[in-house]
C-alpha cells in the first residue's frame, strides 16, 4: 500500500456536484492498493498515520499527532499512486489492484483507521469521478509505502 498524507486546514470530496465528505483540521489520505497488500499493511499504515507527529505544538514545532489535535481524516482511494512511468509516456497501472481485491482492502483500511482514531473517517466513493479539494497546511505532504517498512 502506498499513501500520500496531506496535513490540511480543510478538505472535501465532491461527487456529481454533491459533497460526500468534508473536514476542517486534519489529514487527507490518498490510498493506493496493490495485489500484494494484506491486513498487516493496513494495520501498520493506520498506526503510522495516527502516530505521525506532524501538527504544530504551541511553539510551532511539528510535535503533535492527529489524535493530539483532535483532527479529522478523509481517505480517498487512488489507484494512480501505483503508476509505472518507466516506459513511454503513458503510465501503466499493472501494479494497482483490481476492484475485487482493492474494494475490501479499502473498506478494511477505513475501518481500521476509524478504530485507531476513535471517530468516523470521511471517504470518497470507490471508482467514482471525484473532485478532491484541500487547503494544504504548511504545506505538509508525506508519502509512505508499506513495502518499505522493513
Amino acid at each position: 500500500m502506498r499513501i500520500v498524507i496531506q496535513r490540511v486546514t480543510e478538505a472535501s470530496v465532491t461527487i456529481e456536484g454533491k459533497v460526500k465528505s468534508e473536514i476542517k483540521k486534519g489529514l487527507l489520505v490518498l490510498l493506493g492498493i496493490e495485489d500484494a497488500d494484506t491486513q498487516e499493511d493496513i494495520a501498520w499504515l493506520c498506526r503510522k498515520i495516527v502516530g505521525l507527529r506532524i501538527f504544530n505544538d504551541a511553539e510551532g514545532v511539528m510535535n503533535l499527532s492527529i489524535k493530539d489535535v483532535d483532527g479529522d481524516a478523509i481517505v480517498v482511494s487512488q489507484f494512480t499512486l501505483h503508476a509505472s512511468t518507466k516506459k513511454g509516456n503513458r503510465p501503466s497501472y499493472l501494479k494497482a489492484a483490481k476492484p475485487e481485491v482493492s474494494i475490501p482492502l479499502y473498506e478494511a483500511f477505513v475501518n481500521q483507521l476509524e478504530n485507531e482514531l476513535g471517530k468516523k473517517v470521511g471517504t470518497g466513493e470507490f471508482g467514482a469521478d471525484m473532485k478532491v479539494s484541500l487547503l494544504n497546511d504548511g504545506p505538509v505532504t508525506i508519502i509512505i509505502d508499506s513495502k518499505n517498512r522493513i
